[in-house]
């Protein structure tokens, strides 16, 4: 098969899917099992890929997806708990006396207190918290799931501890040859990882500092009475201001620290400042912003999960502090376990359920249930069982609602995350291809030529829509992508940060997380109605990264040291 043929067939399973889900609105739970044998018949007749590895590769998806029901049914399960407890009255209360304006309340929840959830956790861990936190303080549970995804943007890069970078450029670039040719520009490898970071941070700064007013003005349009983009608009100075609270320290912490902690500084100091100008009316706009009446909501916009505060209001008071100790202890127990410095985490990984080279192919599926942020949740709904004083039968209420809610999502992962193995274990097979998402990247780098800076950033995004990740983006891509600049004579370590960043953003239009989200308020079946929604602000993103990569390295020439010294013995 030549370039374009495979390209083509490559394609097609994510065609199918943007057709049925966003074309025909198609639940997820009806059109995913029809993507996955799309992949599945593509990977097997075309790609000559052995039926056994197929095989293999859905195994492996299955252990991802036990993982990712594990970390919805503990978001899930907290959320409820807290309902039962009487706390997330308390929550509500506490921001209502900050400011009853969602628009404020948006930047603080989603934005702040989502990003640093992600600097902590990542993996679709912000989403799972923070939206049943907006659908349990009165938003439409649609716009939580639109909103929960768009947090899933500029912590991205930097969340689960630096883990995107730590392991998936360095892991994806690391080689021999790349090693001995930073030796003799003066470089070690470290040093570039560090390069890459500061360049992909600064990138995200640009775009980012515009997301928390993104997430409004899409709030006003789509879920405001008079569905209106301005409406949002009289907020723009303090969204911008929660954008530059969090991306000025994001960006320090990153070119001085390195990837580790960006995500959870900015956070920290974003919520310190956005909640005191918050308090002061620092900045906040003279209207008030609210959703129209609940009954006045759209059908679709509500899920079963949603929670009647009103059948809580017999709950004993609560202290506000006491409400969000739970929230607290999630947060600062997910960096405990995090950091590399403490040995917490190993411990933790230590217990792993794994089956080795399954099928003798060398795939292996793996899970470390304890790791996993679902065991933390549970934990943390212990300590609030008894901290909360409940009773057994409030605590048997909440995990009952909470397995309900996996029915449904469980139904349509096993079908979503097997696809996505299939697509990234196609490399190995009997035609001698690159892997399908590795085909795809080929042929738009052959099509694009000189203006490929402008599509790193997309090739990132289609890596992290397939992926779901921005780790296993940046795994398959980084040393693809530095060839292409190498070939280009142009900054490697400058593509490959377009490819990190364009892998954050392609987070907020991903299947399976999409999927995640809306299983955490109880609301399957609107998949397509978010896609729809978020490549508005994906497409935004990458967008705008590509023309800042474009006018870096041409517009102002801009070359990295080892750029120079290949260029210099290429003279």
């Amino acid at each position: 098969m030549n370039l374009g043929l495979q390209s083509f067939l490559a394609v097609m399973p994510i065609l199918t899917a943007a057709i049925l889900l966003v074309g025909f609105r198609w639940p997820a739970k009806r059109a995913m099992p029809i993507v996955y044998v799309v992949a599945a018949v593509i990977a097997v007749a075309f790609w000559k890929v052995p039926a056994v590895r197929v095989a293999a590769s859905t195994i492996q998806g299955l252990f991802i997806t036990a993982n990712i029901l594990f970390i919805i049914f503990g978001a899930i399960l907290l959320l409820n708990t807290l309902k039962h407890s009487g706390a997330i009255t308390a929550i509500r209360t506490g921001f209502s006396d900050i400011s009853p304006d969602r628009r404020i309340q948006v930047v603080l929840i989603a934005w702040l207190f989502g990003a640093f959830i992600e600097g902590a956790s990542g993996f679709g861990t912000p989403a799972a918290i923070a939206a049943p936190l907006m659908v349990a303080i009165g938003f439409p549970a649609l716009c939580a799931v639109m909103i929960g995804m768009m947090i899933q943007s500029t912590p991205v890069t930097f969340g689960a501890v630096g883990t995107p970078i730590l392991i998936g450029v360095k892991g994806g670039l690391e080689n021999v040859h790349l090693t001995s040719q930073l030796a003799d520009a003066g470089m070690n490898f470290d040093q570039y990882i560090q390069l890459i970071t500061s360049q992909s941070a600064m990138m995200h700064a640009c775009a980012g500092t515009f997301i928390p007013l993104f997430m409004v003005i899409m709030m006003t349009r789509f879920f405001g009475k008079n569905k209106s983009w301005t409406e949002g608009l009289s907020i723009l100075p303090f969204a911008v201001l929660g954008g530059l609270a969090f991306t000025v320290p994001y960006t320090l912490t990153a070119i001085t620290l390195g990837p580790e902690f960006p995500s959870l500084i900015g956070a920290l100091i974003g919520m310190a400042i956005m909640t005191t100008a918050a308090k002061k009316r620092f900045l906040v706009p003279k209207d008030s912003w609210d959703f129209a009446p609940r009954k006045e909501w759209d059908e679709s916009w509500v899920s079963k999960m949603e929670i009647s505060l009103d059948s809580l209001i017999d709950k004993h008071p609560m202290k506000i502090w006491l409400a969000w100790i739970p929230y607290i202890l999630v947060a600062v127990i997910l960096v405990l376990t995090r950091l590399p410095q403490l040995p917490l985490g190993s411990f933790l990984k230590s217990f792993a359920i794994k089956w080795t080279d399954i099928f003798s192919t060398g795939i292996t599926g793996a899970s470390q249930p304890l790791y996993l942020p679902g065991a933390i949740l549970c934990f943390v709904v212990i300590i609030t069982f008894f901290l909360h004083r409940m009773s057994t039968k409030e605590l048997g209420s909440a995990i009952k609602e909470s397995s309900q809610i996996l029915l449904g999502a469980g139904f349509v992962l096993i079908f979503t995350i097997p696809m996505v193995r299939v697509y990234i274990n196609s490399g190995i097979n009997a035609g001698g291809y690159a892997s399908m998402p590795l085909a795809m990247a080929q042929w738009v780098a052959a099509s694009a030529g000189n203006v490929w800076p402008f599509f790193a950033p997309f090739i990132g995004g289609l890596g992290a829509f397939i992926a779901g990740s921005n780790t296993v983006s940046n795994l398959m891509f980084s040393l693809f992508q530095h060839g292409v600049a190498e070939n280009l004579a142009i900054s490697g370590s400058f593509v490959v940060a377009l490819q990190a960043v364009g892998a954050a953003a392609g987070n907020m239009f991903c299947i399976h997380n999409v999927v995640a989200a809306s299983a955490t308020v109880g609301l399957l079946g609107q998949e397509g109605i978010t896609l729809r929604r978020t490549i508005i602000p994906t497409l935004y993103y990458c967008t705008l990264v590509g023309i800042i990569g474009l006018i870096v390295i041409y517009g102002f020439g801009y070359h990295d040291q080892l750029n120079l010294h290949l260029l210099s013995a290429m003279k």
